[in-house]
């Protein structure tokens, strides 16, 4: 059976490792970026640059996207010279940003006037499960569509998980997010504590992150931390954006989120310090400066 063709718009920190798997994997893969210079890389390899969204999205079978804000989503499926509008019939659109279940849905019905499938499919992993692809991915959308198209997912992810319709791979991002958020704050706050008490770092790694504190950030983003390795694997300004998502929805739904008030407040200061284009994992030393002044 003949493997589809695969346009794959956004080359960046997570995007590059995704299309490098299924070039290895055997299919032909498009590629287009807003700096092209992120995909040449990828052009070594095999994938085949367009200029255009539409000269990419008219040669694919499958348009996979992973960008930086909804705006960027809305614009390179939306605008006149966006995918929706000169993609073929049949194809099938993948959107893997982080972004709105709104807009996740206004995509999908807009796709549908033109015979085009659409799914909303955000991942977790960082840049450590692009590289390995052991990504979880999120799925919203039609189920046929899904089923279609799993094999794809599978060559990226380890956890795919299909989530119902159309918005729901945002909303379940959106849980995960939430999930995490005060929870950076609280890795980074027990290496803190760990270190002023003077305790062997490794040591107390090995012991808490097999038990009840054990998570993904603490075993990931923990040693990254002590070594003040603040590299972006997932940008402080855009789990700022997941968490202005996340806040909107909330409300929208009555509900009041402390936790995630407080971590969106401490991620914008750090922010504001600069911090912006680092990863995450760059929270400890805004909580430093702040625990040490008091």
């Amino acid at each position: 059976m003949t493997k589809k063709t695969i346009g794959f718009v956004g080359t960046g920190v997570m995007g590059k490792s995704m299309a490098t798997h299924l070039i290895n994997e055997g299919y032909e893969v498009n590629v287009y970026n807003r700096t092209k210079s992120k995909a040449d890389e990828l052009v070594e390899i095999g994938a085949i640059w367009c200029d255009t969204i539409a000269d990419l999205s008219k040669t694919s079978d499958v348009i996979i996207s992973i960008v930086g804000y909804p705006k960027d989503v809305e614009s390179i499926y939306l605008d006149e010279s966006g995918i929706i509008n000169h993609a073929k019939e049949g194809t099938t659109i993948i959107d893997m940003t982080t972004s709105s279940p709104a807009l996740a849905e206004s995509i999908y019905n807009e796709a549908k006037t033109k015979n085009i499938n659409s799914l909303d499919a955000p991942v977790s992993g960082g840049d450590v499960g692009a590289k390995n692809a052991t990504l979880t991915i999120m799925v919203g959308g039609d189920e046929e569509v899904f089923n279609q198209v799993e094999d794809i997912f599978n060559v990226i992810g380890q956890n795919v998980v299909y989530q119902g319709k159309s918005g729901n791979g945002q909303h379940t991002k959106l849980a995960n997010q939430i999930a995490i958020a005060a929870g950076m704050l609280g890795v980074a706050e027990s290496i803190i504590y760990a270190e002023e008490a003077g305790l062997d770092i490794d040591k107390v790694f090995s012991s808490i992150e097999h038990g009840a504190a054990g998570s993904w950030s603490l075993s990931n983003l923990g040693p990254r931390m002590v070594k003040g390795d603040y590299a972006p694997g997932f940008y402080v300004k855009h789990f700022i954006k997941d968490m202005r998502i996340a806040i909107e929805e909330s409300e929208k739904r009555g509900l009041y989120m402390p936790g995630l008030l407080k971590a969106k407040e401490v991620y914008e200061a750090l922010s504001e310090a600069g911090f912006e284009d680092n990863g995450t994992q760059s929270v400890i030393q805004l909580l430093k400066d702040h625990i040490k002044k008091g």
